[in-house]
């Protein structure tokens, strides 16, 4: 099973990753924590590691409505939480990569319909997400 949805678009980083962060907040969702993993890599293991990682960003994406569904359902699901949607781009790459989690793999946790409800919320949205992305060229997987 796959484990989340991939678009790639054939746009540079900053645009895809302002792109990224409109086409969520589209859906309702805000962004709650961001992870430069390429700056991290550079501060703790050098260069070596942050150019074989290339442009990487890990945006912790959360729709308060579903959040509040699902933590009122299920309080240990937080564990869980934010979405995570990340915005990669190899050193040399043409293209940039956006990968949404699939919320599908959440329910394989639970026995709770509401939380099977929320789910599929969160998913048709971060589907959407990655769909308005596709005026820019995308593929998707």
């Amino acid at each position: 099973m796959s484990y989340t949805h991939t678009v790639t678009v054939p746009l540079a980083w900053g645009e895809a990753v302002q792109r990224a962060r409109e086409a969520l907040a589209g859906q309702g969702f805000g962004i709650l924590s961001e992870i430069d993993v390429r700056a991290t890599f550079e501060a703790k293991l050098g260069s070596e590691a942050a150019d074989a990682v290339g442009d990487y960003v890990i945006l912790g994406a959360c729709n308060p409505a579903l959040a509040s569904r699902a933590l009122a359902a299920e309080p240990d699901l937080g564990a869980l939480l934010p979405c995570n949607v990340v915005v990669r781009r190899a050193k040399d790459a043409a293209d940039t990569t956006i990968q949404a989690i699939d919320p599908q793999t959440m329910v394989q946790l639970s026995d709770s319909p509401a939380i099977w409800d929320v789910a599929n919320d969160a998913d048709a949205r971060l589907r959407a997400a990655l769909a308005a992305l596709s005026g820019a060229g995308t593929s998707e997987n």
